[in-house]
């Protein structure tokens, strides 16, 4: 569905189904400097290209595809600026680079490695570091231009300014909050298991689904079980 930048609809397309130019559980979107359109369609195993005004272009990583160009359930969509295209490939734990044409390029992760578990977003910034929403593991993957890790993070959450507001206008809620640990030290049945140690750590990373980059390279990501999202600067 398009909507100007005010919110108002202007147009729609696409149909569910299971021929090459249909979709069925579209689940990430991304755009390349030509603006045609780059669907993560994640019951198909595939990404489907699209032009703008949604006349189907090609496809690329369905399950006939050999070896690492396949893709299981790809979930996140992104675009570089050289149009470069990279898959977050939830149930293959990877990130899988592709050229313009849906040629395999590289791979990042896998089910042998511990890089990334059940990754569910993936964004790029201008000089090209990837950001991956690695779902399984509540955290936020930061990888160079060439795959390699660059950094981890947890999360860093704070008080937004409607959150400060809503304390200061329901102070049994503040004091509720002020005696309670939220950063708590878990026992070790728990500390090895990254959902229980976020479920229990406000500032953490809790169910993180999508990562976006914005024009300043500011970095976006979203968190729905604790209905926020965090703001980060790359170091």
């Amino acid at each position: 569905m398009i909507y100007d930048a005010e919110g108002k609809f202007l147009d729609q397309w696409g149909e569910y189904g299971h021929r090459d130019d249909q979709l069925n559980g579209p689940a990430g979107i991304a755009f390349d400097s030509n603006d045609n359109v780059y669907i993560a369609d994640q019951h198909s195993n595939s990404i489907k290209k699209f032009s703008s005004d949604g006349q189907f272009i090609g496809l690329f990583g369905r399950e006939d595809d050999a070896g690492e160009e396949h893709l299981d359930q790809p979930w996140g969509v992104a675009v570089d600026s050289e149009d470069n295209v990279y898959v977050a490939d939830w149930r293959h734990d990877a990130v899988k680079k592709y050229s313009a044409s849906g040629e395999h390029v590289a791979t990042y992760g896998g089910l042998q490695d511990d890089l990334l578990h059940r990754p569910s977003g993936v964004a790029v910034d201008s000089a090209g570091y990837l950001y991956v929403t690695d779902w399984g593991n509540e955290r936020l993957q930061v990888l160079g231009p060439d795959g390699s890790l660059h950094a981890t993070e947890r999360g860093q959450a704070t008080l937004s300014q409607w959150a400060k507001e809503f304390f200061e206008s329901n102070p049994d809620e503040t004091a509720v909050r002020e005696i309670s640990n939220l950063i708590p030290e878990l026992p070790p049945q728990l500390s090895d298991d990254p959902y229980h140690v976020s479920s229990q750590t406000e500032p953490y990373f809790w169910g993180p689904v999508a990562v976006a980059v914005d024009n300043e390279d500011r970095v976006y990501v979203v968190e729905s079980n604790r209905h926020r999202f965090q703001i980060f600067k790359r170091a």
